[in-house]
C-alpha cells in the first residue's frame, strides 16, 4: 500500500506545471505605439496594464497571458488630441474601457530566448486573432518579456475612415511580469 502511495506520488509530480505566475507591472512596464498621422509619425502610450502571465520555458503548452490594459490612458503628449483618441470615432473608451490580450498558444523558436505567441486581441469589442515574436529575460525571480507587433486600425474600427492617418501601426510591448 505504502509503495503504491508512493508510485502515485511520483507520477503525480511528474504531471504537475512547474510553470511560475506572475503579474504585469504597469510600473516598469511600456506598452507603446506609433503611427503616422499626416505623414508624420506619432508616438503615443498606454497604461493600466493588468492580468496574469503564466511562464513556463520548458513546457510551453502549460504557459499563458491574458493581460489587458485601460484604453482611456492613452498618451501621445498632448491632451487635445489624447481627449479626440478616448471619443467614440477611435477608442470609445467609456464603452469599451479595456483592450485586452488573451493567447491561443505559446511555441518557441530556434533562437534561446525567443518565443511565438498567438492570441486574440479585442479593441473595441472586435477580436482579431494575432501573433508575434517576443523574447524573455529573467530579472531577478522576475521576467521582462519584449515583443513588437503590427496590426491594421480599421480592423477594429479605430479612427473611422481618416484619410489623413495611416491604416498601419506598430505596437512595442516591453513587460516586467513580477513574480505572483
Amino acid at each position: 500500500m505504502i509503495k503504491h502511495f508512493f508510485i502515485l506520488s511520483i507520477l503525480f509530480a511528474g504531471l504537475t506545471t512547474t510553470a511560475q505566475q506572475y503579474t504585469p507591472a504597469d510600473a516598469g512596464s511600456a506598452i507603446t505605439f506609433k503611427i503616422k498621422n499626416l505623414g508624420v509619425t506619432v508616438n503615443g502610450s498606454f497604461t493600466g496594464l493588468k492580468g496574469n502571465i503564466v511562464f513556463d520555458a520548458a513546457a510551453l503548452s502549460n504557459s499563458q497571458f491574458n493581460v489587458s490594459l485601460t484604453a482611456a490612458s492613452v498618451n501621445t503628449g498632448i491632451n487635445a488630441r489624447d481627449n479626440h483618441l478616448r471619443k467614440e470615432a477611435y477608442f470609445n473608451a467609456p464603452q469599451y474601457p479595456q483592450i485586452s490580450f488573451v493567447s491561443t498558444r505559446i511555441t518557441g523558436s530556434t533562437v534561446a530566448g525567443t518565443y511565438f505567441v498567438f492570441g486574440k486581441l479585442t479593441i473595441k469589442n472586435t477580436t482579431k486573432e494575432i501573433s508575434f515574436p517576443f523574447t524573455v529575460m529573467p530579472e531577478q525571480s522576475n521576467l521582462r518579456l519584449k515583443g513588437s507587433f503590427k496590426i491594421n486600425r480599421r480592423d477594429y474600427g479605430v479612427g473611422g475612415s481618416s484619410l489623413t492617418m495611416s491604416d498601419d501601426l506598430t505596437v512595442n510591448l516591453d513587460v516586467l511580469a513580477q513574480r505572483k
